[in-house]
C-alpha cells in the first residue's frame, strides 16, 4: 500500500505539495470515488484518476538509450545536457544511467530507478561483458590482444592499477584501426587508458553491448525506447545466474 500524494508524486503528476492541493480540491477519485486524503492509501490495482484520466502506477521504469556524444552520464548538471533531460516521457523522477559513459562516448546505456537491479550489473563480481566497437589511431597487433588477454597495467608511474581480461576482436588493422573489446567492469575512462597503455589513441568508443543487453540499431544517437518485456526477462534470468 501507498500514500495516495505519494503515488501521484512518484508519477510525475506534480511535487508532493500540488498533488495534495489536487487531492483536496477533489480532483482525483480512486476507483470511482473522490478522495480528498493525501493519506489514503492505494495500491497498483487501484484506479487512480487525475481530471478524468487513470494514472497507472510504474515502481519500475527502464529505457534503452543511444546515447549521443556530448551528453554527460548524470542525473543532473548546471550546464550540460545529461542523458535523463533526453528521456521526454519518463514519468518517474528518480531515474539514472546504470554505469557512465564518458561525455564522447556513444552507445547503449541504461536509464532505469532500479537500484538494486543496476548494482548487480555493474558489479565486477557479477562478470558481465560490456562490449564496445573502438576506432584506434595505430595498428593493432595479435601482441595487444595477448595483453589484453592476460590483464595489463592502465596505471600511472607512481600507482598500478591492473585491468580483469579483457577480449579483443581486431575487425581491421592499419595506420587507423577498428576493434571490439569485451570488458567486465568499468574504471574510469578503461578502454581508452588501456590502448593508450599500449602506445595507441582510441578516436571514437560506442557501447553495443551490456550483458543480454544489445544496442538497438534502430535507434539514432539521442534516441530511446522502452525495453521490451523480453530484454526485461532476460536482464532478470542473466542477474539470476550471475
Amino acid at each position: 500500500m501507498i500514500r495516495l500524494d505519494k503515488y501521484l508524486a512518484d508519477m510525475g503528476i506534480g511535487t508532493r505539495q500540488e498533488v495534495k492541493k489536487y487531492i483536496r480540491k477533489g480532483k482525483i477519485t480512486v476507483d470511482g470515488a473522490v478522495v480528498r486524503s493525501p493519506e489514503y492509501k492505494v495500491d497498483e490495482d487501484s484506479a487512480v484518476c487525475c481530471g478524468g484520466s487513470r494514472i497507472d502506477y510504474e515502481a519500475y521504469e527502464y529505457y534503452m538509450l543511444n546515447k549521443p556524444a556530448g551528453v554527460v552520464s548524470a542525473t543532473e548538471d548546471q550546464s550540460e545536457t545529461t542523458v535523463i533531460d533526453l528521456i521526454k516521457e519518463k514519468r518517474r523522477k528518480d531515474l539514472f544511467p546504470v554505469g557512465r559513459l564518458d561525455k564522447d562516448t556513444e552507445g547503449l546505456l541504461l536509464i532505469t530507478n532500479d537500484g538494486a537491479l543496476a548494482h548487480r550489473l555493474l558489479s565486477p563480481k557479477r562478470h558481465v561483458d560490456k562490449v564496445y566497437y573502438v576506432r584506434v589511431k595505430g595498428e593493432v597487433t595479435q601482441e595487444d590482444v595477448r595483453a589484453m588477454a592476460e590483464g595489463m597495467d592502465i596505471g600511472n608511474s607512481a600507482l598500478e592499477e591492473w585491468t580483469k581480461p579483457a577480449v579483443l576482436d581486431i575487425i581491421s588493422s592499419g595506420r587507423k584501426s577498428a576493434v571490439r573489446l569485451t570488458i567486465q567492469e568499468g574504471k574510469y575512462h578503461q578502454v581508452k587508458r588501456m590502448f593508450l597503455a599500449r602506445g595507441k589513441e582510441v578516436t571514437y568508443l560506442k557501447r553495443e553491448r551490456m550483458g543480454p543487453l544489445a544496442l538497438d540499431e534502430s535507434l539514432q544517437p539521442g534516441e530511446y525506447r522502452r525495453l521490451t518485456e523480453e530484454e526485461l526477462r532476460e536482464i532478470h534470468e542473466t542477474d539470476r545466474h550471475a
